[in-house]
């Protein structure tokens, strides 16, 4: 036995060590079971926004098995770390018709999420990887919404479709920075507000602290948002 070998463990070779993980399977959840453990954490939606985001689910289940767009650490808690995380955002928002843009938007929490609420909402969807732009194409469709997203990276030259006005931007999954607002800069308006899910105290030049909402069952997450400092008085 090779030093370092274990006695009745089989040493992987380079093929078995190298290999790819399985991507996880999300819970087969029923539209009833998905409706509960919404509302278990939420007040009550309409109907029609549970059917929308119950039709993202079931996308979000099938690109997975090949895509791997939520990780297995929160393939049990998917519903309320994803879905209800995203939605108590509400809280600051309402059906207003605001040009939204969702930057680095992953599997579409919180953009497609909350625009599944908020259909009045113009959403752009920023995300450069092109399989999860695939993934969200589909998912907008399934949905039936009117939202549309780029293959795109934001941190350079804005490419086409890119909306001439923002009036709210949602920072999920990316960190806010200097060269990020530098290359929106043209369109974002005197009042653009920003919504960040974070754990940090942000601090974002030209913007202040306005509300935020602790996110339930964690020690430090929350949801800030952020105004423009020549907004705060108007």
């Amino acid at each position: 036995m090779k030093r370092g070998d274990l006695p009745g463990v089989a040493s992987a070779g380079p093929l078995a060590q190298n290999a790819p993980m399985a991507s996880p399977s999300l819970p087969d959840l029923s539209l009833e079971v998905f409706s509960e453990r919404l509302h278990g954490r939420l007040p009550a939606l309409e109907a029609q926004v549970v059917e929308r985001l119950y039709a993202h689910y079931q996308e979000l289940a099938r690109w997975n098995r090949k895509l791997s767009l939520i990780g297995p650490g929160t393939v049990g808690e998917v519903v309320e770390r994803h879905y209800v995380e995203s939605l108590l955002a509400l809280r600051f928002l309402d059906d207003k018709p605001l040009n939204v843009l969702d930057i680095g938007s992953g599997a579409g929490f919180p953009g497609l999420i909350l625009a599944a609420a908020l259909p009045s909402w113009r959403l752009t969807l920023i995300e450069s990887r092109q399989k999860k732009w695939a993934f969200l194409e589909s998912a907008i469709r399934a949905m039936r919404l009117s939202a549309r997203a780029l293959n795109a990276r934001v941190g350079g030259p804005l490419p086409a479709g890119f909306p001439d006005r923002v009036d709210m931007i949602l920072l999920r999954a990316v960190a806010p920075s200097e060269r990020l607002f530098e290359s929106v800069r043209a369109s974002v308006a005197d009042q653009t507000r920003l919504l960040l899910w974070t754990t940090d105290r942000p601090i974002v030049k030209g913007f202040s602290a306005e509300r935020e909402v602790p996110v339930p069952g964690t020690e430090s997450r929350r949801i800030v948002e952020l105004v423009r400092g020549d907004a705060r008085s108007e």
